[in-house]
């Protein structure tokens, strides 16, 4: 490595440190509030009302935070008594090395959290802890008031923790160490000032891949863009060793491919200039009585008749808890979910090239779906009435950090009708009622490198609670000779899309699956499938010649509630409780309503669908057990697939009028257009968990409509 080089290669690791030490260290931000918006003057017929300015941002550091609830994350202070703990401990005080890959709260049993009530003394607070030392992966339960440390069996299974921040941060600046690899750059025509390089989980496709930690590291040029991923150096792949750092294989297939352009790939506002183009007026939604929730200590969400625990995850990014709502008649607070969050994110590339084959994600099991979520954007990720909340998590030596802003919780009314009826002239009646729907959204967006993924929990005034994912952020784009199609003889080779001179989108899937503890009026329920089937009658009793009959089957084990939706053979899929009728003797129950039906098309034995194997249906239903809830096993990196959902369900065990779990997966097939280029546009998809018998009666039957005097018009005004 000549001089110059050595130079650039020291100012590009310290500025790689630098950015470390300002991700781990608890550095104070502004955290905006909600209740504002500019200073408005709003007339209100004679009446005139102010909605005010937001107070100023505030500095929070978390040092004062304590738990309130036993199922609250793991404060500040907690976090670091647990590593002084550990640090203590002879396992760690032995150890050449160390990591500590995830500390979160241990949660205790579900009994002992359904008996709680605030007031009451919290349970002994715990924490779980996945620690890798001297290259061995351990499991322990930390007692943070006994300071006793227990180790954790969790059987024999492959695969290693989610990385740490600092295991893919330093696996993109390891490669520049390499003499090989530093002049592959510059062959290429890359300075290396401009290099930016990406960790890339690599999957598992067989023994030369075993028996230590692996990653392969692929670079961009960010040569006259902010947008390096249009800008791939194609077919370099280097593939390193985690814990050594040390360059195993770098292999160099793309020598005859250029660089892409860099025109054209900038997506800043910033870099748009004269392009601006306003084609809509702003708007806002403004709350002169402030926002209708609440958030009581930090994390007990209360709305309308709905409230719940939210807590920022590491790995889930968000977890939805206690998810309970209020019976319009009896006013009882009836339970709905225990638990529900995503479990795992599986996303396949479909090109089975040399530097493509391996990029099949698990982002939440592989990088830690929380650890990617970003501070989101006030006024655009979340609009101006939205809370804000932190996730305060652990760094790889135990060290709490704060990701700010990482969650908001907002109302939200998009001129959604929740009911109607009008009535015809032909009755005689002059009738017209509708009623507004106004929702409460919890949302995160996690930006896994390239790809945004924006998670929505929206809950609704009639107990529908809808989980939307939407996808958002820039392909991974491969680089090719080409420029025109009419240069390509065999598209289908392409393996994907050309968007501009010389990048081609590579086809790709995306599956989101969801851990849905469902609690209907209590913990032990039924999975129901509602299978309508086509009925013929006699002519005798109908001159129809068909009709659809609901035809009900209750699952009795595990493989009895697999479902692989299909169009022409429909069913609804309810989870009820058999012990609670309604008034006329239904079953209460809650349905999922399928949204994002995309499934996997991989062959079973393809190594990258073992490990992905819950994607093999859309649901699943298992019999509630703690140690099952990452649907791609508790150590997803370089699995071989055998400690997942689909393992799991294959015991067949009883589920009827059981504690159960019902696990959702939303599906994409992503084949790339133009219009995706050089940025996308969010595409979404949900599905519902709605009451089905749950209620006697339509539950917002008695909510009022709009009316004019109760709606400000806001004009501007000087500020006070």
């Amino acid at each position: 490595m000549d001089s110059k080089t050595l130079i650039r290669f020291i100012f590009f690791t310290f500025i790689i440190a630098l950015l470390l030490l300002l991700t781990l260290t608890n550095i104070p931000y502004p955290l905006p509030l909600s209740n504002g918006g500019a200073l408005l003057e709003c007339a209100t017929n004679s009446r005139r009302c102010t909605i005010k300015q937001p107070p100023k941002p505030t500095t929070r550091r978390h040092t004062a935070d304590v738990p309130h609830h036993p199922l609250d994350p793991l404060t500040l202070t907690e976090l670091n008594k647990v590593r002084s703990i550990l640090l203590s401990h002879t396992l760690f005080q032995n150890a050449n090395s160390y990591a500590l890959h995830s500390i979160v709260l241990d949660e205790p049993e579900k009994a002992v959290v359904q008996e709680w009530s605030q007031g009451d003394a919290l349970p002994p607070r715990k924490a779980t802890v996945i620690a890798r030392v001297n290259g061995e992966t351990h499991v322990l339960t930390v007692d943070i008031s006994t300071e006793v440390t227990t180790p954790v069996e969790v059987g024999k299974h492959s695969g290693y923790p989610t990385m740490t921040i600092e295991d893919m941060t330093s696996s993109t600046w390891a490669p520049l160490g390499n003499a090989e690899f530093n002049r592959t750059i510059m062959a290429r025509g890359i300075d290396l000032k401009d290099l930016a390089c990406l960790p890339i989980s690599l999957g598992w496709f067989g023994k030369k891949e075993e028996n230590r930690r692996l990653i392969k590291v692929q670079c961009y040029s960010m040569d006259g863009t902010a947008n390096f991923y249009m800008r791939p150096i194609e077919g370099l792949t280097v593939v390193l060793d985690m814990d050594t750092k040390q360059v195993v294989e770098i292999t160099d297939k793309g020598r005859n491919i250029p660089i892409p352009k860099a025109d054209g790939t900038d997506y800043r506002f910033s870099a748009q200039n004269t392009k601006i183009n306003n084609m809509v007026n702003p708007i806002s939604i403004e709350q002169p009585k402030g926002p209708s929730f609440v958030i009581e200590n930090g994390h007990i969400v209360k709305w309308a008749n709905w409230e719940f625990h939210l807590k920022p995850d590491p790995r889930a990014g968000v977890v939805i808890s206690r998810a309970r709502v209020k019976d319009p008649n009896s006013g009882e607070i009836r339970n709905v979910m225990y638990k529900g969050f995503t479990s795992e994110l599986f996303v396949p590339y479909m090109d089975p090239t040399d530097a493509w084959y391996f990029k099949t994600y698990m982002d939440a099991g592989e990088y830690g779906f929380g650890l990617q979520a970003m501070p989101l954007d006030p006024l655009n990720d979340c609009p101006r009435n939205a809370y804000y909340m932190d996730g305060v998590f652990a760094a790889g030596d135990g060290t709490p950090y704060v990701r700010e802003n990482m969650v908001c919780v907002y109302e939200s009314y998009a001129g959604d009708i929740g009911w109607r009826h009008s009535e015809s002239p032909i009755t005689g009646m002059e009738i017209r009622e509708v009623r507004p729907k106004v929702t409460l959204v919890v949302r995160m967006a996690a930006s896994v490198a390239n790809y945004d993924y924006i998670v929505d929990w929206e809950f609704q005034m009639d107990g529908l609670i809808r989980v939307k994912v939407g996808l958002s952020g820039i392909l991974m784009v491969k680089g090719t000779s080409y420029n025109n199609m009419n240069q390509v003889n065999q598209p289908e080779n392409l393996y994907g899309t050309l968007l501009s001179e010389n990048v081609v989108g590579v086809i790709h899937d995306h599956f989101i699956t969801f851990y849905l503890d469902m609690d209907v009026d209590g913990a032990d329920n039924s999975f129901v499938k509602v299978n309508l089937k086509r009925e013929t009658p006699s002519p005798r009793e109908s001159p129809r010649l068909s009709y659809l009959k609901a035809v009900r089957n209750v699952a009795k084990t595990e493989k009895d509630a697999q479902v692989k939706l299909k169009l022409y053979d429909p069913s609804e899929y309810h989870i009820v409780n058999p012990s609670k009728k309604t008034r006329v003797g239904n079953p209460v129950g809650y349905k999922l309503v399928p949204g994002g039906t995309a499934a996997s098309l991989l062959d079973i034995d393809d190594p990258p669908q073992k490990r992905g194997a819950f994607t093999n249906n859309q649901i699943w239903v298992t019999p509630y057990n703690k140690s099952e809830e990452w649907a791609g096993g508790l150590f997803t990196y370089q699995s071989h697939g055998d400690d997942t959902l689909a393992v799991w369900s294959e015991r067949d065990r009883a589920i009827e009028n059981k504690d159960i779990v019902m696990w959702y997966t939303l599906g994409f097939h992503h084949v790339p257009c133009q219009e995706d280029y050089p940025i996308m546009p969010t595409v979404s998809s949900s599905f519902d968990l709605k009451p089905v018998n749950f209620y006697e009666s339509n539950p917002i039957l008695n909510i009022p409509p709009h009316f004019e005097k109760d709606l400000p018009v806001c004009n501007a005004a000087a500020a006070a």
